[in-house]
């Protein structure tokens, strides 16, 4: 059903005002279900309408990765605009390999980010425990790596991820160096607040190929620009991967010359995905879910969307990269083909136990949220009929 805004507001304000433990019945579920279509396909066309305005767009085609200019009638994995030797060869183990297994190690942050997944849980998320990595959900000690490589298929890349590994940079040399050994493709994501000159001298020196700092975190520091430029000059690849937020675009665009000077390779311009840990930090943003799975402020897309446009234009030497929930759509279905999964299964899902019904009015009530198409509601399904 192609419901109203104004209906649809309506019925969100009641599903708003029940007990959370309250479940909604059936037909109060297929109101729910489109209305979230509506605000999806609502964000997406603006969405569209931005990326056709962005000159040398282009982007990883769904079939078989080949690199073509954007095209909406095309599917794509992802998008991005700059120099096609310069996107990210994590993401293409992500996106095009055997997918992209994250290695976790430090369960400690030396920042709070509005945007963090673990936002208030900081100080609660356990160890991996004494000498052990996590790797694919096992607990591993570096000694068990020439085991597991003999085992197990090795992926075409991995990712070091969990919490801040600077924290304690130096347990990391040896497992990279064993993964190095066993030719498999390496990144690390650090936000840079810990990071040294001799900590990127370890991880040259152990084989990481590839660091991307979260910018936003450090909101654009002066020193973790000059960083990114020091590891420029002792890794292969260098990039930023931050969340796209309001701040973050204004922070960024303040210093854009000086981080363009450091050298970097690319951008991946995160689209900020909620839970509910960080939802309460974006209350009162217009939100969407993207199939009915990653829950993001509309704002997100569209100023990265804006960026790239700008990035095109003036031609940056660097790639910026739309990694978008689309993107992570894409990627969680070929990460379950690679895995021999049957047709249509993927990982890809809603992370929060119940939908937030209440956060969805600020979208509702926005007269920028356009419904493509509207129509009167059938019968038994308006607002004041006894719909279960």
């Amino acid at each position: 059903m192609n419901i109203s805004r104004k209906d649809a507001l309506a019925w969100f304000q009641f599903f708003a005002a029940l007990p959370e433990e309250e479940p909604l019945g059936p037909r109060q579920q297929e109101i729910a279900s489109a209305v979230f279509s509506q605000l999806e396909l609502a964000a997406e066309s603006r969405f569209t309408r931005l990326q056709a305005e962005i000159p040398g767009l282009k982007g990883l085609a769904a079939d078989g990765g080949k690199i073509l200019p954007w095209d909406p009638a095309v599917p794509f994995r992802t998008l991005f605009v700059g120099p096609e030797d310069r996107f990210p060869a994590g993401c293409r183990s992500c996106l095009l390999g055997t997918g992209l297994s994250a290695v976790r190690k430090t369960n400690r942050c030396d920042a709070a980010c509005p945007f963090c997944y673990d936002f208030g849980q900081l100080d609660r998320i356990p160890p991996i425990g004494e000498g052990l990595w996590e790797i694919g959900g096992t607990r591993y000690r570096e000694e068990d790596l020439p085991l597991l490589f003999a085992l197990s298929r090795k992926p075409t890349g991995i990712a070091y991820v969990y919490l801040e590994p600077f924290m304690e940079i130096e347990k990391y040399e040896g497992v990279i160096r064993r993964f190095h050994e066993a030719g498999v493709y390496q990144h690390l994501y650090t936000n840079g607040l810990h990071a040294s000159e001799a900590g990127l001298d370890l991880l040259a020196r152990a084989g990481l190929d590839e660091i991307r700092f979260n910018l936003g975190a450090s909101h654009t520091s002066d020193r973790v620009i000059q960083l990114m430029a020091a590891a420029k000059q002792r890794i292969p690849r260098v990039g930023i991967e931050t969340p796209m937020t309001r701040e973050f675009y204004r922070e960024f665009l303040a210093k854009k010359d000086r981080i363009l000077a450091s050298g970097i390779d690319f951008m991946n311009c995160a689209e900020l995905h909620l839970n509910e840990n960080n939802l309460p930090n974006y209350w009162g943003e217009s939100l969407y879910f993207f199939r009915m799975g990653y829950l993001s402020p509309v704002f997100s897309r569209e100023l990265t969307l804006r960026l790239m446009k700008q990035a095109a234009e003036e031609q940056w030497p660097l790639v910026l990269h739309d990694c978008s929930n689309h993107t992570k759509f894409a990627r969680d279905i070929h990460q379950k083909t690679a895995e021999g999964g049957w047709f249509g299964q993927s990982s890809y899902g809603c992370e929060f136990s119940s939908v937030p019904y209440e956060a969805f009015l600020p979208a509702l009530e926005d007269p920028d949220t356009v419904f493509l198409r509207e129509e009167e509601l059938p019968a038994g399904y308006r607002p004041g009929d006894i719909v279960l």
